[in-house]
């Protein structure tokens, strides 16, 4: 193992044993849902950085894999929706967090009449590894884990979820990214690694990593701010900088005729006479009706007359229409 990989789970394992409030900073409010009970324990083990569960996103005969456990609060969640043995997987490689997780499930189903602990099945494995057949989930997840990575690692890890997901299936990822590059300095810093801070990408690296993975379509569906760092904290750093967290959905889809769909929320609008119009690339465009385009298609599409292209608000859905 890797001595920050050690570090990580020295980190993770301390977390398990006391509640560390400052190791994440979730932004995301956590989802209320009906007849759905959080243990205690699980909101103070929330080390996320957003959140990866939408309903939107959910079926019932969903298999979710989840990497890196936690206290087991997002687990819980997807068990709400998949409510049968083995419909969420959950891999951690620290006993200490797998103990937790353990506890906390066992308590969640004292306060949730419809939750049974054997909803949720935890494996020991690492996300560099993960002890999982191919093609075996439809939806995987992580929150504030893969930014932990170093750039092999991390493209090691995303080709793990290649792997473990079925075709068509959905990656729901949160980690913090970073507005300008971190001095190397900083990024060596096993411990401010683990503690998610100095392994953070630009966004275009950890959307670029997605889609040199093999995620044809990526979807950014929230960029908030999540820590600001200043040189007086932190002297590696020359100036100051405002970490953002993102969440995102990437799906396990061939790339487009404009090649990896990444949808940011920006919209195109056509405004000319006809009633639509076709693009050429197998996309339709009905008049004065916003149309939500990829980053590509809407570079292509503002250089079309009567086609007017909004810029990206990072909450983007794509509506499949480009």
């Amino acid at each position: 193992m890797s001595d920050y990989l050690q570090v990580v789970e020295d980190v993770y394992a301390e977390a398990a044993r006391n509640s560390d409030a400052a190791l994440c900073c979730t932004a995301s409010p956590v989802w209320r849902l009906p007849d759905l009970v959080v243990p205690k324990a699980m909101l103070e083990m929330n080390y996320g950085c957003g959140s990866t569960v939408d309903p939107r996103d959910l079926r019932g005969n969903d298999t979710i894999l989840y990497v890196g456990v936690g206290g087991g609060l997002e687990a819980l969640q997807f068990a709400y929706f998949a409510r049968r043995p083995g419909g969420v997987i959950a891999v951690d490689p620290v006993a200490e967090m797998r103990d937790a997780a353990h506890r906390n499930f066992e308590e969640a189903a004292r306060l949730n009449p419809w939750f049974h602990p054997e909803f949720v099945t935890l494996l020991p494995g690492t996300a560099l590894a993960l002890p999982v057949p191919d093609a075996c989930a439809t939806l995987l997840a992580q929150n504030c884990l893969f930014n932990v990575f170093t750039p092999g690692d991390l493209k090691t890890a995303l080709a793990e979820v290649i792997r473990a997901l079925k075709p068509g299936g959905m990656f729901s990822t949160s980690d913090p990214v970073t507005p300008v590059p971190l001095p190397a300095e900083f990024a060596e810093d096993a411990r401010l690694r683990a503690r998610c801070i100095s392994g953070c990408l630009t966004l275009a690296e950890y959307l670029r990593a997605l889609t040199n993975a093999g995620f044809g379509r990526v979807e950014v569906r929230a960029k908030i701010p999540y820590r600001h760092l200043h040189p007086r904290e932190y002297p590696q750093l020359l100036e100051s900088v405002m970490l953002e967290s993102v969440e995102v959905a990437a799906f396990k889809v061939p790339e487009e005729l404009d090649g990896p769909a990444i949808f940011t929320g920006r919209t195109a609008t056509y405004t000319g006479p006809q009633d639509l119009i076709d693009d050429a690339h197998g996309h339709v465009l009905q008049r004065g009706i916003p149309a939500a385009v990829s980053d590509a298609a809407a570079e292509r599409l503002a250089k079309t007359p009567a086609v007017i292209v909004t810029l990206p608000t990072y909450h983007g859905r794509g509506s499949g229409c480009c």
